[in-house]
């Protein structure tokens, strides 16, 4: 026999229970850190979006009243770039931070992160449609508004679904009341009561999930 066909005993000796725990609780561990990582990104994204985009997208429309008045469509096209880009680094974290990770978990970080990009599609698209139809441009602004909040607020449930998570729960339900409550406010108004109801509480969440995944 040589050497490399040499086996050590031990080797095949089977793990002692408490070290297979150890090993179960590891790989938990870190699988668990992989999907979680990704949270505090979309809330800081879509925070940001959703404050800074609003309140651009607000003062850049007729009969604001904003202190500081842009022109519309600069700052229509801004708003726009601010939730394109919030879609795409989305879709971009949720899939690379499942790299690594195989079987059912990394089917559905992958689904997850596509998700964003394929719904954000298809409210774009019946937008854009309603708009031929001849919907006013004031009421394509609280669709769209209402639309887009009521998309993050459906993700951020199956979040909590999925990965069991108070704080994915808890947003979700103000973005559906904020989708439901900001058209009262009429147009442009619908657009500033969105940006400091939804903005603020994302960030808010941004920061408990980045707290809470440093204690993992």
């Amino acid at each position: 026999m040589t050497s490399d066909q040499r086996t050590d005993p031990a080797d095949d000796a089977p793990l002692d229970p408490r070290e297979m725990l150890a090993l179960i609780q590891g790989e938990t561990t870190t699988v668990r850190r992989a999907l979680e990582a990704q949270t505090p990104v979309y809330y800081f994204v879509w925070g940001v979006a959703w404050l800074v985009g609003y309140v651009v997208y607000w003062a850049g429309s007729p009969g604001s009243g904003s202190p500081i008045a842009l022109p519309q469509v600069p700052a229509t096209i801004a708003f726009a770039a601010f939730i394109f880009a919030a879609a795409v680094i989305s879709a971009v974290v949720g899939i690379r931070s499942n790299r690594g990770i195989k079987g059912t978990s990394e089917w559905v970080g992958t689904i997850y992160g596509l998700s964003w990009p394929i719904l954000g599609f298809a409210i774009a698209s019946v937008g854009f449609s309603l708009i031929r139809q001849g919907m006013s441009p004031e009421l394509a602004s609280i669709y769209f508004t209402s639309s887009y909040a009521l998309l993050v607020a459906a993700l951020y449930l199956a979040g909590a679904m999925l990965w069991h998570s108070l704080d994915q729960l808890v947003i979700a339900i103000i973005l559906a009341v904020a989708a439901g409550v900001t058209p009262v406010f009429g147009y442009p108004n619908h657009l500033l009561a969105m940006a400091f109801i939804a903005g603020p509480a994302l960030l808010v969440g941004g920061v408990i999930a980045a707290v809470r995944n440093r204690r993992l």
